[in-house]
C-alpha cells in the first residue's frame, strides 16, 4: 500500500502541483486512533494508511480527487457516515440504502459518495468500493479493493498528460467492474 500511495504521491504533486497544495498532511497513528475510539470504529489498515498519507483536501478546495469527487478528511467522513447510518429506518427505509459499514471517501458536493464497505455488502468482499447516489438506487461496486482503486488512478496519472486534468476526470474500474448492485437487494452479512 505504501508504494501505491508513494507513487501517487509523485504524481500528484508533479501532474497536479496546485491541486497537491490542497491536500491536508496525513493524520497520526494517535489522531487516528483518538477519532476510532470517538466513532467507536476500528479502521482496517489500508484506510489507516490512506489516511496517514494524506487527510482528504481542505475545506475551500473543489478540485476532484477522482471520478469528479472530493477527498474527504477522515473526521468528515466518520461524520458523514455516523450521520446517514441514523437516517436509516426512518428517511433511508429500503434494505441497503445506506449501511453502516460504509465510509464515504470521496464526495461529489451533491449528497453522492465514494464508500470504502468494511464488510462486503452485496459481494461479501470486505474493502470493496462502492458508490453511493443520493437519489438513486444504484450501489455498483468499482472496484474489489482500496489497493486496485489506487492502482487504476496511479495508470491513469502515468497515462495522461498534466494539461489533461480538468475539474472531471473518471477512473476506468478494473476488469469485472462495476458490478451493478441496487438499494432493496439483501445484502450478504
Amino acid at each position: 500500500m505504501q508504494a501505491l500511495l508513494n507513487k501517487l504521491d509523485q504524481y500528484i504533486s508533479s501532474k497536479r502541483a496546485d491541486y497537491y497544495i490542497t491536500l491536508q498532511p496525513g493524520l497520526s497513528t494517535d489522531a487516528i486512533t483518538a477519532l476510532e475510539k470517538t466513532y467507536g470504529i476500528t479502521l482496517p489498515s489500508d484506510l489507516r494508511a490512506l489516511y496517514q498519507w494524506k487527510n482528504g483536501q481542505q475545506a475551500d478546495a473543489y478540485d476532484a480527487f477522482v471520478n469528479n469527487s472530493m477527498f474527504l478528511p477522515l473526521e468528515q467522513a466518520l461524520d458523514t457516515a455516523k450521520e446517514l447510518t441514523g437516517m436509516i429506518g426512518t428517511d433511508f427505509e429500503m434494505e441497503n440504502w445506506w449501511h453502516p459499514a460504509w465510509i464515504p471517501l470521496f464526495d461529489n458536493g451533491g449528497g453522492d459518495y465514494i464508500c470504502y464497505d468494511t464488510t462486503g455488502v452485496f459481494t461479501g468482499i470486505k474493502g470493496q468500493l462502492i458508490e453511493f447516489w443520493h437519489a438513486d438506487n444504484d450501489r455498483d461496486t468499482i472496484a474489489p479493493d482500496l489497493t486496485t482503486f489506487l492502482n487504476t488512478i496511479n495508470q491513469l496519472y502515468a497515462t495522461t498528460d498534466p494539461e489533461d486534468f480538468d475539474e472531471y476526470f473518471e477512473v476506468k474500474t478494473p476488469d469485472g467492474y462495476p458490478k451493478g448492485n441496487f438499494a432493496g437487494e439483501p445484502g450478504k452479512r
